[in-house]
């Protein structure tokens, strides 16, 4: 790329490099040994969630550095800053969590004001555990200055008793182990096994969901997003992304180019066509705000209900992230999508070209059983379904990906936290038959929208993964497996259905129909609703206080700004 065609009198990096009264701004940046070609070159920020919580994040930063050469050998001059993230699977089974999803926003908002402070002209994000790729692609819509996702890669698959494992596996033992069904040597060698590599968890989980999800709306480069973590043949992807990213400076091609109504649409397929995370149907909305577009819960429910799954990746299949990326990869997946009218291939991508043009040398893999042709699904439907009715009025999403029982019907047991329903889980004082009720858990009422698989682990541990249901105002792992329900809306912290059902109410949830009611009449819920009282957190301070003051509802994402609707001037054209 030729620098020369690029002009800077129209990009932010003007306003701290050009110009006589921009002289002691240059000289904070000769300080750092740049050079003044290199100050009068674009300047590309690259973001990273590195962190030493979990292996998740571990080999970002590495990777960040590739990235800055690959800005540099195309003329543009790199800028590198970290952001947090907030590892869910550390985070998990206590309080922890309630700092996940926030995380996803300050994520978001630490990106922008660095971006914004400092008047970079474009960003690379690399991100690893689950909230950090939407709040990465978040970031890059609402700035819209020319962007490129870089997922860190998945986890190797672990072993143990010559059995391939992921931490879902761990989780899981551990409802085993409360039982009786695990010894604590057997609970010490398969938590040492089960994670063998850096990377982000191996299976269909969050991580690796939003990762599909970035392929597939435009913002990463294909294939990028499938390579495992420890290949070191990621460094291409890397340097290619930086090198990249000039290209589309110069051709001023931007997120908001990129991440449209289609585009949304796409991202959408690719999750249910995988089985995917339904955390999905939270981010989704999310980024679709960032461009001031309307896409909510039940348009990504739309697209669920009519797209195929066809990946046969777990929780509810056979195989992890490694073993589809050697298979062909996201593109493979794309490609039987598109081919029977599944994707919208007019759609832009970071690559210059639309899909379709991406999709065009992609050859279909037959010596592989990890994807299906999008003709031949293993269920017709997609792997996760949206639901509606009078105790989800704006509606509640499901995981069916590997479930054979898609209704269930029975007496509610209910609990006003996590915490407490764990508590009975361990000590099994729960019936079979029973649909279990987590609430005050919504985004508000966490605050935080916690995830719940430690339960829902535990659950399955213990065999009755398909003996009991599950439905919450909160949020489920993308490891989750087994008839869970979950943002269910309103939530119980604003008066929603799911805070006035009381034990032995008869729930009725059809995955089929997707349908989800209580049997209570509208005016025994109303005479309910007259009894109810609001409850207060604990968190009456601090970032939590915080988001529970500006966080909306599950089903438009839960965000906590008014998005690119309402936006006066995007900063990509200061």
């Amino acid at each position: 790329m030729d620098v020369k065609t690029i002009d800077k009198s129209k990009l932010p990096s003007r306003y701290t490099t050009v110009g006589p009264a921009r002289a002691p701004h240059r000289s904070y940046l000769y300080a750092m040994g740049l050079t003044s070609e290199e100050i009068n070159q674009p300047l590309v920020g690259v973001a990273s969630c590195w962190n030493e919580a979990a292996p998740c994040n571990i080999s970002l930063m590495r990777q960040a550095q590739v990235v800055k050469k690959g800005v540099a050998a195309a003329k543009g001059t790199p800028r590198e800053f970290c952001t947090i993230t907030v590892t869910d699977g550390i985070a998990m089974g206590h309080q922890g969590m309630k700092s996940s999803l926030v995380s996803r926003d300050v994520i978001a908002d630490s990106v922008e004001l660095t971006m914004r402070g400092h008047c970079y002209d474009a960003l690379i994000g690399l991100a690893g555990c689950d909230k950090s790729l939407p709040g990465m692609m978040m970031s890059m819509v609402r700035l819209n200055v020319p962007s490129i996702f870089i997922y860190g890669g998945s986890i190797l698959p672990g072993t143990f008793r010559g059995r391939q494992i992921t931490v879902q596996d761990v989780f899981e033992a551990v409802g085993q182990h409360s039982v009786g069904d695990m010894s604590d040597e057997d609970l010490a060698e398969i938590e040492q096994v089960a994670c063998p590599s850096a990377g982000s968890c191996g299976a269909q989980f969050t991580a690796n969901t939003m990762a599909t999800v970035a392929e597939a709306i435009g913002l990463a480069l294909p294939y990028s997003c499938g390579a495992p973590a420890p290949y070191e043949f990621r460094d291409r992807f890397s340097f290619a992304s930086g090198e990249k990213i000039m290209e589309l400076i110069a051709r001023n091609i931007r997120p908001r180019d990129i991440v449209t109504r289609k585009a949304l649409e796409n991202a959408a397929t690719v999750v249910s066509a995988t089985g995917g995370s339904t955390n999905a149907a939270l981010h989704l909305p999310a980024i679709a705000h960032e461009c001031g577009i309307e896409f909510d819960l039940f348009d990504v429910a739309e697209i669920f209900r009519k797209t195929p799954y066809i990946a046969d990746l777990k929780p509810g299949g056979r195989y992890v992230a490694k073993d589809m990326f050697e298979a062909g990869g996201i593109p493979l997946l794309m490609k039987t999508l598109l081919e029977h009218g599944y994707l919208h291939g007019d759609c832009m991508t970071v690559t210059g070209r639309t899909i379709a043009e991406n999709m065009e040398f992609v050859k279909w893999n037959d010596e592989q059983d990890v994807v299906r042709a999008a003709n031949n699904p293993i269920t017709p439907t997609g792997g996760v379904v949206g639901l509606r009715g009078n105790l989800a009025p704006e509606g509640a999403i499901v995981k069916v990906a590997g479930m054979v029982k898609q209704t269930f019907t029975g007496p509610a047991r209910c609990f006003d936290s996590e915490e407490e329903c764990f508590e009975a889980v361990s000590a099994r004082s729960y019936k079979e038959g029973e649909v279990i009720v987590i609430r005050y858990e919504g985004p508000k009422g966490g605050p935080g929208m916690r995830e719940m698989l430690s339960t829902t682990a535990a659950l399955y541990g213990q065999g009755v993964g398909d003996k009991v249901a599950l439905i919450t105002d909160g949020r489920f792992s993308g490891a989750t497996r087994g008839f869970c329900v979950g943002h269910v809306g309103p939530e119980a912290a604003v008066g929603g259905p799911i805070g006035l059902i009381q034990d032995g109410d008869i729930i009725e949830i059809d995955a089929i129909k997707g349908t989800i009611e209580v049997h209570l009449t509208d005016d025994e819920l109303a005479e309910r609703r007259k009894a109810w009282q609001p409850r207060e957190t604990d968190y009456t301070s601090g970032v939590l206080w915080k988001y529970a003051q500006t966080v909306g509802t599950a089903r438009l994402g839960a965000v906590t700004h008014p998005g690119g609707a309402k936006e006066k001037e995007c900063y990509a054209d200061i």
